[in-house]
């Protein structure tokens, strides 16, 4: 499919009301996300973040949306426009909530639940108020993979919870007899209705103090001047057509088949085409995502690389774009492929458009970053009273690429999560049988480059009670690219270490269903960040300033940057580095290794992925016990 392209002259309007009403839409956006995080019943709305808000046009355009994943700026437009398709205006009246989860219409999982209520004037809809957030739970398959939609939890259509302002009993009953906590969820939805109310409430103030006409001219001219803005900036990048690819690990299901992300990019005048046609075909296991989450790549690339700084976010920003998009794709997914893990392949599809710009706008784009989430789910008893728990352990944060002029950043969160938040370790430690042992950045994980890539992070938890583990974590093989001679980052990594011996590092971030007893311990190490230009161009004070950090080792100055460290001192030898520069650049050195297990070689004790097999013994009972606790519910974005 292909998004909205249009360019239109600016329309005459009040300049001062449109100000108001921009930063009015924005401020109204913004209240709605503090009303839901005031009255959110789970820690993952209300401490990760994990949902967005937004206001809409009568048509379903975004107006204004307060993300806290960059991945939902689709998704919550494409859900209204298809529920105005579905009722059409005269089948909704005020005092409707519409709602839905339909992964295959949102683009990400069933976990994800949008509610969305028209706002009336004088009678007739002018536009719509809408909240996304995440459900711990909604039901479906426990644990290990899943091969469809329809062991993935409770599927809501298009249906209304409200009508007229009456509470929709059946849809209510629905919900409750198909999720394992239903206070929870209740709690949550009425959060989620608080704030699509607020934003509701806040347009109508503006249309009654400012005049209908006013305020939709407003918004009219806001969709102008973000489209002249992002016009004017893809207009700066040199006409051409760009490609790149880049590869996940696998689908989880065939263990090793590399997934290919290839992207073309093509630049004209003003207009930008980003070609998604090649992306893998859907998978096997639950990597798959909606065709919201393949406009959003494209979309966040594009708001990304020209007007990062315009706000409020809203679709005028994207007109220049045309999406290409096939049905069938991993980030298009046909039903009924499974989705649970939507968010993962979507970052290396926005890594991977930076990539294909690169060579036109080396200035505006970075290297390739960690693109994980880097969790672990972990359930078990605790032996303080007993209590089953579940636990979500480490969104510790990663490396990502350098740019032109800057080194990359280092432990942030990768790009699907944007400000998605962890959980401090004294907390972790109060409540569960746990001890973070470490947390800390890695060393050496950042690609070697002129400008080095952000540092990846390692927490090493130690097991006070006996556990269950699972991770899902990708890009372990595949590692973060650098860009113009830049070196290649660490992958992601998970080991365990059991029974005091010594650590067991996995050639895939695929655990599943792994007993851990106490004292043992569980290690997970993110990504870094990819360098940018060659490292025999850093300059050797930063070196210094690198190994005196520790974000480096001598080691790794001298074979990544032909610096040579004084062990003592910790400064650099500046004759010996340069003729040992000199002599690296005739024999082409440094070289790159994108693939882990290459760049492994022999060293390092590597277990090969676990089998999927059924449970045995305590670890069977514990998964029962945390079933029929309804303790297993999926989580991913938190």
């Amino acid at each position: 499919m292909t998004a909205n392209s249009q360019s239109g002259a600016v329309r005459k309007s009040d300049p001062v009301v449109t100000e108001i009403i921009r930063n009015g839409m924005f401020a109204a956006t913004e209240e709605m996300k503090s009303n839901l995080m005031r009255t959110a019943y789970n820690m993952i709305i209300y401490e990760a973040l994990d949902f967005t808000v937004g206001l809409f046009d009568r048509a379903g355009n975004t107006v204004s949306i307060g993300i806290g994943l960059p991945m939902f700026i689709r998704g919550m437009s494409n859900t209204v426009k298809r529920m105005i398709g579905h009722f059409g205006y005269a089948g909704i009246e005020p005092g409707d909530v519409l709602l839905t989860n339909d992964a295959y219409i949102t683009g990400s999982h069933l976990n994800h639940m949008t509610f969305v209520v028209p706002v009336f004037y004088d009678g007739a809809i002018v536009g719509f108020s809408a909240c996304m957030a995440h459900w711990v739970d909604i039901g479906g398959t426990l644990g290990g993979m899943t091969l469809d939609i329809f062991s993935e939890g409770l599927q809501m259509p298009i249906v209304k919870a409200y009508r007229g302002g009456v509470e929709n009993d059946d849809v209510f009953r629905i919900i409750e007899m198909n999720v394992r906590i239903p206070e929870r969820a209740m709690g949550d939805l009425r959060a989620q209705i608080a704030a699509v109310n607020t934003g509701e409430r806040r347009f109508q103030e503006m249309l009654k103090k400012y005049g209908c006409a006013a305020v939709l001219n407003a918004i009219e001219s806001i969709f102008d001047q973000s489209e002249a803005a992002a016009r004017d900036a893809v207009r700066a990048i040199p006409d051409g057509e760009y490609l790149a690819e880049s590869f996940m690990d696998d689908d989880g299901v065939e263990t090793g088949k590399r997934v290919p992300i290839r992207v073309k990019v093509t630049v004209s005048g003003e207009a930008m085409t980003i070609d998604l046609t090649d992306v893998s075909d859907q998978v096997r296991g639950f990597y798959n995502s909606g065709e919201a989450a393949g406009m959003a790549c494209a979309q966040v690339a594009f708001k990304c690389l020209t007007a990062a700084g315009e706000l409020p976010i809203n679709d005028g920003c994207f007109r220049p774009l045309t999406v290409i998009l096939p049905q069938g794709k991993v980030i298009n997914a046909r039903r009924p492929a499974p989705m649970r893990w939507w968010m993962t392949f979507p970052m290396t599809v926005v890594d991977t458009v930076f990539k294909a710009l690169a060579p036109a706008i080396p200035d505006k784009v970075i290297a390739g970053h960690h693109a994980d989430l880097v969790i672990a789910m972990v359930h078990g008893r605790n032996p303080r009273d007993n209590k089953l728990f579940l636990y979500l352990g480490g969104l510790i944060g990663g490396g990502w690429g350098a740019k032109h002029n800057q080194d990359g950043m280092c432990a942030t969160v990768a790009i699907n999560d944007g400000d998605t938040h962890n959980g401090p370790s004294e907390q972790v430690e109060v409540k569960y049988p746990l001890l973070i042992e470490s947390y800390a950045l890695r060393q050496d994980s950042g690609g070697a480059g002129r400008q080095r890539g952000g540092l990846g992070a390692e927490q090493v938890v130690r097991v006070l009670s006996d556990i269950m583990f699972d991770t899902q974590i990708e890009r372990v093989e595949c590692r973060p690219w650098g860009l113009f001679g830049g070196l290649s980052a660490l992958g992601n990594e998970v080991a365990l270490k059991r029974h005091g011996k010594a650590e067991t590092v996995y050639a895939t971030g695929k655990v599943f269903s792994q007993l851990l007893r106490a004292e043992d311990v569980w290690t997970l190490r993110s990504g870094g960040g990819g360098g940018f230009g060659s490292p025999l161009e850093r300059n050797l004070g930063d070196i210094e300033d690198d190994v005196r950090n520790e974000y480096i080792s001598p080691a790794a100055a001298r074979e990544h940057y032909g610096a040579v460290i004084d062990a003592k001192t910790l400064r650099a030898d500046v004759g010996a580095s340069q003729a040992l520069r000199e002599v690296m650049r005739a024999r082409g050195l440094p070289q790159d290794q994108p693939l882990t297990s290459v760049a492994r070689g022999t060293g390092v004790a590597v277990q090969p992925p676990p089998r999927l097999r059924l449970l045995t013994g305590k670890a069977r009972i514990m998964n029962d016990e945390a079933r029929a606790a309804g303790l297993l519910a999926e989580r991913c974005c938190s």
